[in-house]
């Protein structure tokens, strides 16, 4: 079963891992990641890198085999389609040609230097999230502190169930797939991550009408984290949040709080 976690570096990683990688100010990419993408040859596993022109050394090594490259690099800029769309078709592509898995390497890059937060960043992170949950493919989205708000490294550590790096604070949460359009939500929900969860959510409502969000492992939902999820299920008309797993405790509290009206559509499954 997939759970949350915090990994020392990055050789910990396992099949079906989504990593967030908070990388140091002075680290390179992709040369901090050489281990991670070395040990693809070693495993079996292809490794896909999305967008980093550091890269190439790795895509046209003299050991290359054009007829099964074991890199490949990615430029997001060159894309006439959405990028997961082009990384599933890698995906499969590796598969018939008999990889193991693949591994995904990128880092996010601002349109601008402290950039505020973006839906669609959370949207894609959320794909990547299932396609590494459905596929059992192996993805590290890398960000480095100085090019990002607070803000939006907390939204997005959020929806990464492993993390890596040195977070001087966080959302004590973690929302991750666990099938289609399921979610299971680990941890602890107050006032600090109340605004992460809330933009989790709202992107998850994005891409399906009805979300199932699982709390069988929340520890703890505050009022201000009750709050926020009736407000971002009211941000997005016409969709539906199911809560599966509650304990009896947030079940009352949800109804004694007055979020339990037709306004708010979230339905407590049994």
């Amino acid at each position: 079963m997939r759970a949350a976690r915090t990994m020392a570096a990055l050789d910990e990683i396992d099949v079906g891992d989504h990593v967030c990688w908070l990388m140091d100010p002075v680290g390179r990419f992709p040369d901090d990641a050489d281990a991670f993408v070395s040990d693809g040859a070693l495993f079996g596993d292809k490794v896909i890198i999305i967008g980093s022109a550091g890269a190439t050394r790795w895509a046209t090594g003299p050991d290359r085999d054009p007829r099964r490259p074991a890199v490949v690099v990615i430029d997001p800029h060159s894309l006439e389609e959405s990028l997961l769309t082009v990384v599933q078709r890698e995906a499969r592509r590796a598969d018939r040609e008999g990889f193991r898995t693949v591994r995904v390497l990128t880092e996010a890059i601002p349109r601008s230097r402290g950039a505020s937060p973006s839906q669609s960043l959370l949207e894609g992170e959320l794909l990547l999230e299932e396609f590494a949950a459905e596929s059992g493919a192996m993805v590290v989205c890398a960000y480095r502190s100085a090019h990002w708000d607070t803000l939006t490294l907390n939204q997005v550590m959020c929806v990464h169930p492993q993390s890596l790096g040195s977070w001087s604070s966080g959302p004590g949460f973690r929302m991750f797939s666990t099938g289609t359009n399921c979610w299971s939500v680990d941890g602890v929900i107050d006032s600090e991550g109340a605004e992460a969860f809330a933009a989790a959510v709202r992107a998850a409502l994005t891409h399906a009408e009805t979300v199932r969000l699982r709390f069988d492992r929340l520890q703890l939902i505050d009022a201000a984290g009750m709050r926020a999820l009736a407000d971002a299920v009211m941000d997005v008309p016409g969709r539906t949040v199911h809560i599966e797993g509650a304990n009896e405790t947030v079940r009352l509290c949800w109804d004694l709080s007055g979020f339990a009206v037709p306004e708010v559509p979230v339905e407590m499954i049994p």
